[in-house]
């Protein structure tokens, strides 16, 4: 029976969708109404296959950058490109899955609720409770994100911070290596200007929030891990081959 199915964690998907619709509600206002947001080639997303799909993005909030994901996401499931009609999120996307810090969806009840959502927890390898750390990488979480990957589209951080122009980490590479997803970059600005860190707070109105979906990267999955890391980094505005000594920019107005 359809009520009794789960997602790739257990997760009862009416779950998954009454948390995704009510966490949607209280998100739409301050993404549609409060801020403007911008999403541009929603047609890349259209001929995607519904599992081992890889999207790559900067990060600028702990979880906003993710609920604009959802909408976009769960817009295209419905085949519209308007996000200012609520409507498409009362059938959200159930098979999408975003890789988080373990710490961080601990953190509180309200983080804890938002992991049923479609978290993928991992354990930070270099930094834990606000410390430089170091330590190996748990099988265990590779293989919650291969499942992940096998059971439906799933976005990653490179750089596992929200600080602008941190180094990428080789564990995606190393992820698209095994796993050989199809790899599509996203490209965020203007979180980091209307909420604060987590995202759970406004910080300024009026705000123009971006995202860019970009083609699928072209790989031959025998590249090392440097080049596919360089290609990603570029793709998602974060070498400073293109933005000189780390500064962050405006997005342009049209």
């Amino acid at each position: 029976m359809s009520i009794l199915k789960q997602d790739a964690f257990g997760t009862p998907l009416m779950v998954k969708r009454l948390l995704i619709i009510i966490f949607g509600m209280i998100a739409f206002p301050r993404l549609f109404i409060f801020n403007r947001s911008v999403v541009k080639g929603m047609e890349n997303l259209r001929n995607l296959p519904d599992h081992n799909v890889l999207f790559v993005c900067n990060h600028q909030t702990y979880f906003m950058d993710v609920v604009l994901m959802y909408a976009v996401f769960s817009a295209n499931k419905n085949r519209t490109k308007n996000l200012n009609l609520f409507y498409y999120a009362l059938n959200p996307i159930l098979n999408f899955y975003y890789v988080a810090a373990l710490e961080t969806m601990r953190s509180g009840i309200l983080p804890k609720l938002m992991s049923y959502t479609g978290a993928v927890t991992i354990k930070r390898t270099w930094r834990e409770a606000g410390k430089s750390i170091k330590r190996k990488v748990d099988p265990k979480d590779l293989e919650s994100i291969f499942k992940a990957l096998d059971s439906g589209w799933v976005t990653t951080f490179p750089q596992g911070t929200t600080k602008p122009y941190s180094p990428g980490r080789r564990g995606t590479a190393f992820l698209i290596k095994h796993q050989k997803p199809i790899v599509v970059p996203l490209e965020i600005n203007g979180f980091r200007r209307a909420f604060n860190k987590s995202g759970l707070f406004m910080k300024k109105r009026r705000t123009e929030l971006t995202m860019v979906i970009k083609e699928p990267l072209e790989l031959t999955y025998e590249e090392s891990s440097e080049e596919i890391m360089e290609k990603i980094m570029n793709q998602i505005g974060q070498s400073e081959e293109f933005y000189p000594g780390g500064v962050e920019v405006e997005p342009k107005k049209n």
